[in-house]
């Protein structure tokens, strides 16, 4: 509450500054009832860390700004607030892999030049990123034809590629959430041609247009428990418990991840590491093993244990 008290007096001294009234400390203490001793202390915050361009006129007997561009955040922000504020304009750029349309380009100058007039670090590219890699950027038009359609609650039409099949087919869907997974954008949504929810990557998605119609989300989808029944974003009709042993080597680097919320772990003697949790269809957790190498091994069960064999007889037929 302090703070903010003492960030109304910058407030009120910048509003003076912009006026042209060659506001000092004697009369910043006047209207506050502070001290002219804590009124100077104010000041030169304002000038040392707020990084406002203050230069004081002796002839007017008060201070004007430099730079008559400078604006003064009219928004209290604590140090914990601020370090939110700059790893979200990093995550914003980051993420979007460079198709931001103008409104969000906008956005993210704006919050930077905030960030790079009042932060004391300086430049925050140079203290933040974010790298993906293996990604699947969509075009801008199929993000923001997603994005508004979830938002208006109107249906889209899109040409839909699978990889799978190797073909493309129409759909239309009902937007029911928006997520990012790994660097990837994927949408959740009733599809009306297969009479089910599914996740599209929007990525494969081409000439996406939203259409005149509204729709009802379903009142038995709910996004949190739609993800608890998946790992990854690959998804199952019954979950089934996975356990993992790494290496004693390995198990220095795994020990304090989470692959899962619901995963169990359990040191044994030799220094090895046991991990447990449900999946519902092992397509993405079988790559996350071979990620590992003979430094993991399915213990159970039986059916994925195979499904690694296989793909390692595989392997070695390459090699």
């Amino acid at each position: 509450m302090a703070s903010k008290i003492i960030y109304e007096r910058f407030i009120w001294f910048d509003h003076q500054v912009k006026g042209k009234k060659y506001p000092n400390a004697f009369r910043l203490a006047e209207k506050f009832e502070i001290s002219p001793k804590t009124a100077q202390r104010d000041i030169e915050f304002m000038r040392d860390r707020l990084r406002c361009p203050l230069k004081y006129d002796p002839s007017q007997k008060g201070y004007f700004y430099k730079d008559g561009t400078f604006s003064l955040p009219m928004i209290y922000l604590s140090p914990a607030e601020l370090s939110s504020l700059l790893i979200a304009r990093k995550l914003l750029r980051d993420v979007s892999h460079g198709y931001m349309g103008e409104e969000l380009n906008s956005v993210a100058e704006k919050i930077t030049n905030v960030l790079d007039r009042h932060s004391p670090c300086g430049n925050v590219d140079c203290n933040i990123s974010f790298r993906l890699i293996e990604y699947s950027p969509p075009p801008e038009k199929t993000f923001l034809a997603a994005l508004e359609g979830r938002l208006n609650r109107k249906r889209l039409n899109f040409t839909y590629y699978s990889p799978a099949s190797d073909e493309t087919s129409q759909r239309k869907v009902d937007p029911y959430h928006l997520f990012n997974y790994m660097g990837t954008w994927h949408l959740i949504g009733h599809c009306h041609l297969r009479g089910t929810i599914r996740d599209f990557a929007l990525g494969r998605m081409s000439d996406a247009r939203i259409l005149d119609e509204t729709f009802e989300q379903r009142s038995d989808f709910d996004v949190n428990h739609y993800f608890q029944s998946s790992f990854g974003i690959f998804k199952g009709k019954s979950k089934r418990k996975v356990t993992l042993r790494f290496s004693p080597e390995k198990a220095r680097w795994v020990k304090d991840q989470i692959w899962h919320k619901d995963q169990k772990t359990r040191t044994l003697k030799n220094g090895s590491l046991e991990l447990s949790f449900p999946v519902a269809d092992f397509s993405e957790i079988k790559m996350e093993i071979l990620k590992h190498g003979d430094m993991v091994e399915v213990i159970k069960p039986k059916r994925l244990r195979e499904l690694i064999k296989a793909e390692a007889k595989g392997i070695a037929k390459i090699y």
